[in-house]
């Protein structure tokens, strides 16, 4: 195994990392819910009535972020090694597995790790060793 030093970025993602435990605490201090991704989208439809305002700004913070970013520094550009068919068929895997464990990454590695639940520790080995199991096989065993 090699480093690919010229995209190695271990500062910026200490920063991303930093924010990300920084927003999740605020977030739970300040309105007692998880900041799991998943289950704020999940909960705009159907939306229940007094809920769907913060949801909304919460997703389009999201999606303005990357925007606001683009201002102050260079956009950067993903480098994807998968055609579309195989990132629609990731994401709906991906989509179908948070409804089955009751949570994504965020949820369940961030704020649930950090809240000392069994059930996210189970979840997070589980999204780890899927995720470990899945490179080996696509790196060693199909090519």
């Amino acid at each position: 195994m090699t480093i690919d030093w010229a995209h190695f970025t271990p500062w910026a993602s200490l920063a991303g990392g930093l924010v990300l435990g920084l927003a999740a605490a605020l977030f739970i201090l300040l309105s007692g819910r998880v900041l799991g991704i998943s289950g704020i989208l999940a909960g705009l439809l159907p939306p229940r009535p007094g809920d769907r305002g913060w949801r909304v700004a919460f997703i389009a913070g999201l999606l303005a972020a990357p925007l606001v970013w683009s201002l102050f520094a260079q956009p950067v550009s993903p480098r994807i090694a998968a055609g579309p068919v195989v990132l629609v068929v990731a994401g709906l895997l991906v989509g179908w597995g948070t409804r089955h464990g009751s949570g994504c990454t965020s949820g369940h590695g961030v704020c649930g790790l950090a809240r000392l639940s069994p059930r996210s520790l189970a979840a997070t080995l589980a999204f780890m060793a899927t995720g470990f199991a899945t490179v080996f096989v696509v790196r060693h065993v199909i090519q």
